[in-house]
């Protein structure tokens, strides 16, 4: 008989091989919902938070959030919706219905129409609630026109199969805490790396108008120079509107940097040689003469979401692979030399940025024109020593980071494989 016809997992703790059940959450838990406060009574000096549908808007382990607070004197009121012990709190309304988050704070009352669900085997239950399947249940059960809902019922009446030993249910919880606890500290560690990059990026940076940045490597202390430009970077190779549908990662001869697939992944400089850009389909070498991008180039998003707009990435690593610009992009080439990678993290930094925003138009999808970036300022070390420095520091920053994430990326993997094989 099958593991799927007895109703057992693929793989499972030792010591336990009875089948398992089906339960509803309501059996497994607490299953309860917070107190209609009143937004009148709301101080921004209150005792506690106020904990609402908009403070859960994905699947985390949370203890602090910057909310609605309220003072609270009854202490009937208090006891009944204080977030203290260990939560499990879901979405009953709005568009983040069925999402859930762990959550505990003593300072802390829960509102009304935010599910409240408290068990012996929290951090089991946790998987479950957490699951697609489950957030995708919630939302074919809502109900509900212009703002869709959820009940307390359909809450606890989620049904799925579980382990009836809750020594069993208690093991898998912990295996599942040590994953989440391990991907949040690589997450938080990842967050705190790029905190970093952006620090960096405006103090090793001048501020537009200003010549010097406020940290520098020791041994520069001339003044740094400030061009158009239009003086320094020329639009002299065309793009190519590719669509999306003649492109592919998988062969070709040509490799294509399109907007979209290029430009929303990668962080001021794009390695041709190691990274995952897509081919043109068919593309034949002869039909992009002059077009072929060389290293040092500059690819800009001319047409975009308001974030995108206006980002640009430096061309480095290509050396027999034949690259174009692909739909919505504009190149600009330098004509004068700069070390690489230099202008990649400056034409990405905040102060550079903040001449680009007047430039822009457009409400939902934003444009930049070759006319207007070509009245921006570029201010960059007279030393390509200095150049150099800057370029690799934050190389070496870029190379910090993806380390996480790659590990970020590895342990969600294992944890999507070990939900797959150790639930049913």
């Amino acid at each position: 008989m099958s593991d799927k016809k007895r109703n057992v997992p693929v793989l499972r703790f030792n010591g336990f091989s009875d089948a398992w059940e089906q339960r509803k959450l309501g059996e497994l838990g607490k299953v309860t919902t917070g107190k209609a406060f009143s937004s009148i009574d709301f101080d921004e000096q209150g005792e506690y938070l106020v904990i609402t549908n908009k403070d859960i808007s994905t699947s985390s382990r949370s203890q602090n959030v910057v909310t609605d607070r309220i003072n609270v004197s009854d202490k009937n009121i208090i006891e009944k919706y204080n977030l203290n012990g260990k939560n499990i709190l879901v979405t009953m309304d709005g568009v983040n219905l069925g999402k859930t988050a762990m959550y505990s704070n003593e300072n802390a009352l829960l509102a009304q129409r935010v599910g409240r669900i408290q068990s012996t085997q929290l951090e089991f239950v946790y998987q479950i609630t957490s699951s697609n399947n489950f957030f995708m249940t919630m939302r074919t059960l809502s109900v509900g026109n212009a703002i869709k809902h959820i009940s307390l019922s359909q809450i606890s009446n989620y049904s799925t199969l579980v382990p009836n030993n809750e020594a069993e249910q208690q093991k898998i919880g912990e295996l599942f805490k040590h994953l989440d606890n391990t991907i949040a500290l690589h997450q938080r560690k990842l967050d705190a790396l790029k905190q970093m990059k952006k620090g960096f990026l405006q103090q090793l940076l001048p501020e537009s108008g200003e010549k010097l940045p406020r940290v520098r490597f020791t041994g520069f202390q001339e003044e740094w120079e400030q061009r158009e430009f239009g003086d320094v970077l020329i639009f002299s190779v065309p793009n190519n509107n590719f669509p999306r549908a003649s492109l592919n990662y998988e062969e070709g001869i040509i490799k294509n940097i399109h907007y979209g697939d290029v430009l929303m992944k990668f962080d001021s400089v794009v390695d041709v040689s190691t990274s995952n850009i897509p081919f043109v389909t068919n593309g034949q070498l002869e039909s992009f003469t002059n077009q072929f991008l060389q290293n040092g180039d500059i690819v800009i998003a001319d047409t975009a979401e308001d974030k995108i707009t206006g980002k640009a990435i430096e061309v480095c690593g290509i050396n027999n692979t034949s690259v174009v610009s692909g739909l919505h992009t504009m190149v600009a080439r330098p004509n004068i030399s700069f070390a690489s990678r230099y202008l990649g993290y400056y034409l990405n930094s905040y102060s550079y940025r903040k001449q680009l925003l007047p430039l822009m138009q457009g409400i939902k999808v934003l444009s930049i024109s070759k006319s207007n970036i070509s009245k921006t300022t570029l201010c960059f070390p007279k030393n390509a020593i200095e150049q150099e420095r800057i370029g690799d520091f934050f190389k070496q920053l870029d190379k910090t980071m993806l380390l996480h994430q790659n590990r970020l990326t590895k342990l969600t993997t294992l944890k999507k494989a070990y939900l797959k094989i150790m639930f049913i």
